[in-house]
């Protein structure tokens, strides 16, 4: 399509600043969190992650939809984006595994899309001022006008989104084409027993899921609300915590059932939201990052052992609102917020990104086999 012929757009935030662009997507009205995202690859994956659920998501990759889009890339059931933002976009996809273009999926689930706008500027402003609300729209082009809306959304803080991406009911998770995922052997003998992990249900992304089943475990996930009791039915030999949108302080529920969890002294194990709820139960208190980190390539580690890798989260833990008990075990090396947490005498663990990848590096993908090993020693004990 010429841009002669594409639909006018208009992208305003939350101080005014406003930008005109071409349409991609749907028509209509959308408001979220302006936010950016560096990688190179994965707008699928990123777009389908319900992290980012309530979040317009602004893509510094120069052109977007080249690979397509394809069933097997969702980590979720639909998209959880508000909007998405990008420099140029590719209408006819060069893949062999796409089966839609990127502007006819978002159009398919009514999500707007702007581009032909100065993403790098864009990108500037955001790490300069922070990240803020802001609002596109194919139907108010008056900056003025989308402004006053725009104002009226929202922030981001002190917002529980986790009721809108949590799963309605019980399920066991399996997948026919797991094995296709595999990208590191498990050298476990997957006779023995095998171990059941209960995953609790921030918005859980599915690679998440494949990955803790590629290393033998029966994962059984739940609702975010729900209570001790129903958990123990399981009989679970260890506590997933998921990542997840919104503020984590805000998640009430889910922070207490965590608190009873520690009672259980079980291995538990949480990514992003799920380490920051596992922290706050352990008595620490979260904070909102100026714009977070969302990308592939962040550093994280202490010292000598750094790995590379993906981020996306907007809050992180104050370090020194931890207790005694429990030591930081990675920092994000760009900025020194904490990345990683350990308890000095309980099973428990935690870290701030994401290791299970879908998109990025793999560098971090042990932790899941520290979580086994965590299990099967626990396991062992209890026997």
């Amino acid at each position: 399509m010429a841009v002669s012929e594409a639909q006018r757009a208009l992208l305003v935030l939350a101080d005014g600043t406003h930008y005109q662009g071409w349409s991609f997507g749907a028509s209509g009205t959308t408001f979220g969190e302006v936010v950016f995202n560096t990688a190179m690859t994965g707008y699928q994956e990123v777009a389908t992650d319900p992290s980012y659920c309530g979040q317009i998501v602004t893509f510094t990759y120069p052109e977007l939809g080249n690979t397509g889009i394809n069933p097997e890339d969702e980590e979720s059931a639909h998209p959880q984006i508000r909007g998405a933002i990008a420099r140029n976009i590719c209408r006819r996809p060069s893949n062999w595994r796409a089966t839609l273009s990127l502007p006819d999926y978002l159009k398919e689930n009514n999500i707007p899309g702007i581009y032909g706008i100065d993403t790098r500027a864009l990108t500037r402003k955001l790490r300069s001022v922070g990240a803020m609300n802001g609002g596109i729209s194919t139907k108010i082009l008056d900056p003025a006008e989308l402004l006053k809306q725009v104002l009226s959304a929202p922030s981001m803080e002190g917002l529980n989104l986790v009721p809108k991406v949590t799963t309605r009911s019980v399920y066991e998770w399996s997948e026919p084409t797991a094995a296709n995922w595999e990208f590191r052997s498990w050298e476990e003998d997957k006779s023995e027993q095998v171990l059941t992990v209960v995953a609790i249900d921030f918005g859980i992304k599915r690679n998440i899921l494949r990955r803790l089943a590629s290393y033998g475990c029966r994962v059984i996930v739940v609702p975010a609300n729900t209570p001790l009791e129903e958990i123990i039915k399981y009989q679970p030999d260890g506590i997933f915590l998921s990542n997840g949108p919104g503020d984590p302080a805000t998640v009430s529920e889910g922070i207490a059932i965590a608190k009873a969890l520690l009672e259980l002294e079980q291995p538990m194990f949480g990514i992003c939201m799920g380490h920051q709820i596992l922290g706050l139960a352990l008595g620490a208190k979260t904070f909102k990052l100026k714009f977070g980190h969302r990308g592939l390539n962040h550093p994280a580690g202490i010292v000598q052992q750094v790995e590379i890798t993906s981020q996306n989260h907007g809050f992180a833990i104050d370090p020194d609102s931890l207790g005694v008990g429990v030591e930081i075990t990675h920092f994000n090396l760009n900025d020194r917020t904490v990345a990683g947490l350990r308890h000095k005498s309980l099973p428990l663990f935690s870290v701030q990104y994401h290791p299970e990848a879908s998109p990025g590096p793999h560098d971090a993908d042990y932790l899941f086999e520290q979580f086994v090993k965590s299990m099967r020693i626990h396991h062992q004990a209890q026997a």
